[in-house]
Parts: structure tokens; C-alpha cells; sequence
């Protein structure tokens, strides 16, 4: 199940409050200036800074193809 289209309208980056991608197929948001993908567990966006994931160069490249082949958009234009 997908994550509410406005929620998503809605949901920024806890740290830098810049936009997301939200990957549903992994079941994450991404923040790719921060390098940091946030879970999504049980439809809940886990948005804390302490639990957030910092992912490593090889890990940022695939999410960004991921991101950019499956045209998702970020969850607001900043």
C-alpha cells in the first residue's frame, strides 16, 4: 500500500526541510543531498534523524538511477 498522495505533498527532510523521493518499492524516502534514507514502516514514515540510514556513494548512485528510471518525482519542488 502506498503512502497518501498528500502526505506526500507535505513530507521534507526532518534535518535540512528539503523535499524527498519516496522509493515504494523499498519502502523508503530518500534525501539525496544528505545522502539519508528515511523507512517506511506499516505506512509510517519513520522521520526521525536519529534513525535515518546515511548511505554510502555506490548505494546514493543506485537510488538516483532508481529514482531517475522510474521517474519519481520529489515530494515537493523546493
Amino acid at each position: 500500500m502506498a503512502l497518501d498522495p498528500a502526505l506526500l505533498e507535505i513530507l521534507a527532510c526532518p534535518e535540512d526541510k528539503g523535499p524527498l523521493y519516496y522509493i515504494e518499492s523499498e519502502a523508503s524516502l530518500y534525501n539525496p543531498r544528505l545522502k539519508r534514507r528515511y523507512e517506511v514502516r506499516e505506512n509510517i514514515p519513520v522521520m526521525l534523524i536519529d534513525e535515518a540510514v546515511t548511505v554510502d556513494e555506490v548505494e546514493h548512485t543506485r537510488i538516483m538511477a532508481l529514482i531517475e528510471s522510474e521517474g519519481i518525482a520529489p515530494t515537493f519542488e523546493a
